[in-house]
């Protein structure tokens, strides 16, 4: 079965057709009606002229006058006007131009039955069944008798008749007009409908309309702008809650991969201590004969991998607790001072050998909305790191910047440093620069993790960098 294509016209050429369709059945009715009230005007007005004379003769003839004295001495509205006398009954009693022998009755002509009925009457164009010339009638009654006048049907009377084809041509330019403007009218209205209807195509789609032409300033221009705004607005909201949606499910994947990788390290850290305590406490329950010096050596062993595994839970508790957010945190107004002033006073009791020297530099008083647990954890950490690991015998601590949002402290040791590369790893949970060292000295490689998480738990950022003049320098912000 052969295929027949449908063509289908675009938006502006169905309006345009349809408006052309509707406004040429307007001007066709107007025309049609005015070229026949022009018409009947014209008819009206030379039916008036003629019955104006045909009144005038019956006059004459009531008043017992000569009618044929009347037609000859009286002048006539046209030329070749025939008259005729008419009984009531339709018998022709004169004819100017006829034989009275060749007419029959009239009773029954348009013209006639007309008069007879409403006192007057005309009828247009009727072909003369005596003569077989064509004319326009005009008859009036009397009280006795009927006068019929006509006029022959010639080319002059044809053109009195026509219609003013001026007024026609007018009409038909004017209409012309309108077609023209409503084409450019409805071509730029189909132009921006196509363009809203490319725009669903896409939408349906979720591509972008990259079309930069602006619709009209006006109704269908601002409805246009407003879908287009709407729709926009959509995108980028599907496309944030997209991003949201991927960024939430990095931090889960990050959660589950930091979780594991604490489980893992937590257990690494545990195994040593625990194996240590274990082969203690077998020795200790084996029934060896010890000495009690030796007995008292495995004792405190025991005791210092317990205090280290204690430590270390604690620690990875803290954490926890961090990550879990502030529902399960108290904070209260918290005087950094004081915090400071009590690391000076520990510092000051440590054996003269391992002891270090506090240098404060506090201008003012600092108030921070915080834990006080977390934020003295910062400043022990710190200290605690920086007596194991850093080789030197001075802290120096200053506050740098204190306003109304946040508060900027930088803590320094004057010890040996560590190497470029491993200052972005020293914040990683249980990463340890000297391993061998950091078990010796019982730490669990989780301090500086602690300060990290403290510091952002309270709203702020901490960064690590070697002096020029050798050490660490530690500086971190505090929201208030």
């Amino acid at each position: 079965m052969a295929m027949v294509s449908v063509i289908k016209l675009s938006y502006h050429k169905r309006l345009l057709l349809v408006l052309l369709a509707f406004t040429w059945s307007i001007i066709i009715c107007f025309i049609s009606f005015q070229y026949m009230r022009e018409k009947q005007y014209k008819s009206d007005f030379l039916n008036a002229q003629l019955q104006l004379y045909n009144k005038h003769l019956l006059g004459a003839i009531e008043n017992e006058l000569s009618h044929e004295e009347y037609i000859a001495t009286h002048e006539q509205p046209f030329d070749e006007l025939r008259i005729s006398i008419i009984t009531r009954g339709g018998d022709v009693v004169f004819d100017n131009m006829l034989s009275l022998d060749s007419l029959d009755n009239h009773r029954l002509r348009p013209e006639v039955a007309g008069a007879l009925k409403k006192g007057s009457a005309y009828h247009i164009g009727r072909l003369s069944t005596s003569d077989g010339r064509e004319y326009f009638y005009s008859a009036t009654r009397g009280d006795e008798v009927l006068v019929r006048t006509a006029i022959p049907y010639s080319a002059s009377l044809r053109e009195l008749l026509k219609a003013d084809w001026n007024f026609l041509g007018t009409m038909i330019a004017i209409s012309l007009t309108m077609s023209i403007l409503a084409y450019f009218a409805t071509r730029r209205l189909g132009k921006h409908i196509e363009r809203l209807n490319r725009f669903a195509a896409k939408a349906e789609k979720g591509e972008a309309f990259d079309e930069d032409e602006p619709f009209p300033n006006d109704e269908l221009g601002s409805i246009s702008n407003h879908i287009i705004q709407l729709f926009a607005q959509w995108q980028q909201t599907i496309k944030d809650r997209d991003i949201a949606h991927e960024a939430a499910l990095r931090e889960e994947q990050e959660k589950i991969r930091i979780k594991r990788q604490l489980t893992n390290n937590i257990n690494h850290e545990l195994k040593t201590p625990v194996a240590s305590i274990q082969v203690c406490l077998e020795t200790l329950l084996s029934g060896i004969n010890l000495s009690e010096e030796k007995r008292q050596e495995l004792i405190e062993r025991c005791y210092t991998n317990n205090e280290r595994l204690r430590k270390l839970l604690g620690e990875v508790s803290l954490i926890t607790r961090m990550e879990d957010g502030n529902q399960h945190i108290d904070k209260e107004p918290i005087t950094v001072n004081n915090i400071i002033d009590e690391i000076a006073l520990e510092l000051e009791i440590m054996p003269e050998e391992e002891r270090f020297t506090l240098h404060a530099d506090f201008r003012e008083q600092v108030v921070v909305n915080g834990n006080l647990s977390l934020i003295a954890s910062i400043f022990r950490n710190l200290t605690e790191n920086a007596i194991a690991y850093s080789g030197g015998k001075n802290i120096y601590i200053s506050l740098i910047k204190n306003d109304e949002s946040f508060c900027t402290i930088c803590f320094e040791d004057d010890g040996i440093g560590v190497e470029e590369k491993q200052l972005s790893r020293l914040f990683e949970r249980f990463y340890r620069v000297d391993k061998g060292r950091s078990r010796r000295m019982g730490g669990t490689g989780l301090g500086l993790a602690i300060v990290k998480h403290a510091v952002q738990f309270h709203g702020g950022t901490i960064t690590v960098t070697n002096r020029s003049q050798g050490g660490l320098r530690f500086e971190f912000s505090l929201r208030k």
